[in-house]
């Protein structure tokens, strides 16, 4: 892959130069800020404070405003904002008064993927390991896909890239429906289970009807990549009039894995294909979610011609995404060491997931869990799925809930979630309170060979590089010597 390739900007959008984006920071707006410098656009954009983003995109020529102020849009030929920025917002209304066009992020990267061979990988869970793996597969079957991703490529050190060939790889978000501007050529569905219901009303079936009109996105000659595994996505399958390849460990999925064995962070696995031979594969990622992640990659990289080596060779040498199951490190400890983990799963399905990821790969270990549940909303929705999951942990803080700009929701709050996991009676938790510094209250909890594991989608993506910086761990290394 070729980063910061400098390319001609679209004939289509010869009319817009310079590209504003409200919140540039954000995960979702600054792979679509990358691509589009990389491809000569003008970029300047906003945001609260600086970041490794923000630095990473003014090296690359983009213009970065800190701070929301009117004049900051002043220039621009349109304006690209995230759900979360509403007209109240100063550049926002600035551009409304003066008629410059105001567009969902969405609505951006569906420009970039109309002209390119597109493939849009939505689902409630997965995405954007599954887009990861896609793009990891095709650049090593020698494509060179463009690139949009919803955390950090390892191996690439970054979440977009601009790549010389016509495929366009990227996540669909259905969070805020907006997944309904894309029209891809080709579209995976890895579950859908129930998050973001404000989005939908509190409406399940509405829910499972924006992805089965996602899917009729597609052109008729399309492909939908489907889970066969999950109970929704084999529900709306009979409604999908579209051409379709199904994914999973069911008996009846189309593509099929068999065989799993896992050992630590590898997990092998062989893979069934309708006439072809049977194909071993390993993953440098522990799970069967992380199996079925694979298999959707190995339906897509099949269709579009890649070779089994190139499959075997990029998942084999997939490097891992950024907060998605990522060892830090080792902590030392009085008599050995403690795998530190990081991990951004926020939905209790997802941390049932790597749960059972822990328990298959390092069965002999306890686990020591740091959980931040994300949003009030959330915790309210889920509350007995989060009381469940979380008491299968060995040992469990919890940390206050992370607001995500919302406020408090009297009874969803870690503080309560302590109280009903304490009294199914199996689990002690820790509760934390905002702030407090986690280093000397989990020093004496951890034990040699333990797990730490910290989860979660808010601020708790910075503390497993404070604990491995920790100058309490640095003082139990040095009596380990």
């Amino acid at each position: 892959m070729v980063e910061n390739q400098k390319a001609m900007p679209q004939p289509e959008m010869r009319r817009i130069r310079r590209i504003h984006f409200v919140g540039i920071g954000g995960v979702g707006m600054c792979g679509i800020a990358e691509v589009l410098l990389n491809l000569g656009y003008q970029v300047s954009g906003s945001d609260l404070k600086t970041s490794p983003v923000t630095e990473r995109l003014e090296s690359f020529g983009a213009q970065i405003f800190i701070g929301h102020r009117a004049e900051n849009a002043a220039q621009a030929d349109v304006l690209v904002v995230s759900s979360a920025v509403n007209t109240s917002n100063p550049e926002v209304a600035t551009a409304l008064e003066r008629r410059i066009p105001v567009v969902p992020r969405a609505e951006m990267l569906a420009e970039l993927m109309r002209y390119r061979h597109g493939i849009a990988v939505a689902g409630t869970h997965g995405k954007t390991t599954t887009t990861s793996l896609i793009a990891s597969v095709f650049a090593a079957g020698g494509l060179d896909p463009t690139f949009v991703i919803g955390g950090r490529l390892n191996a690439a050190g970054t979440n977009a890239q601009l790549g010389t060939s016509r495929y366009l790889i990227a996540e669909a978000d259905e969070s805020d429906a907006s997944f309904l501007h894309l029209q891809p050529l080709v579209a995976v569905v890895t579950n859908i289970d129930a998050d973001h219901m404000a989005t939908y009303d509190g409406d399940f079936n509405k829910l499972k009807k924006t992805f089965v009109e996602f899917l009729h996105n597609l052109p008729f000659y399309g492909l939908a990549v489907l889970c066969l595994d999950d109970p929704v996505v084999r529900e709306i399958l009979p409604l999908v009039k579209r051409p379709t390849v199904t994914y999973g460990f069911s008996e009846d999925a189309d593509v099929r894995a068999i065989n799993v064995r896992q050992q630590g962070m590898q997990t092998f696995f062989t893979v069934l294909r309708p006439d072809r031979e049977p194909l071993d594969v390993s993953v440098n990622m522990p799970g069967n979610h992380n199996v079925l992640n694979s298999l959707a990659t190995i339906c897509i990289a099949t269709d579009e011609g890649v070779s089994d080596e190139a499959i075997v060779e990029g998942l084999s040498g997939f490097a891992g995404v950024g907060r998605r199951f990522q060892v830090y490190g080792q902590l030392p400890v009085e008599g050995g060491e403690v795998m530190l983990v990081d991990d951004y799963g926020h939905h209790p399905t997802e941390v049932a997931a790597v749960i059972k990821a822990v328990r298959g790969g390092w069965p002999e270990r306890r686990l020591v869990m740091v959980y931040q549940p994300h949003r009030y909303s959330r915790t309210r929705d889920l509350y007995d799925d989060f009381v469940n999951v979380l008491a299968d942990a060995n040992v469990l803080l919890l940390m206050e809930v992370y607001p995500a700009g919302e406020e408090p929701i009297p009874g969803a709050d870690s503080r309560k979630l302590c109280n009903s996991i304490r009294q199914r009676g199996q689990l002690d938790p820790i509760y934390i309170e905002r702030g407090v510094d986690l280093a000397p209250i989990v020093k004496p909890l951890l034990r040699a060979g333990d797990i730490l594991l910290c989860q979660g989608a808010g601020d708790i993506g910075g503390l497993a590089p404070k604990l491995l910086a920790s100058p309490l761990f640095a003082v139990a290394k040095g009596k380990s010597k």
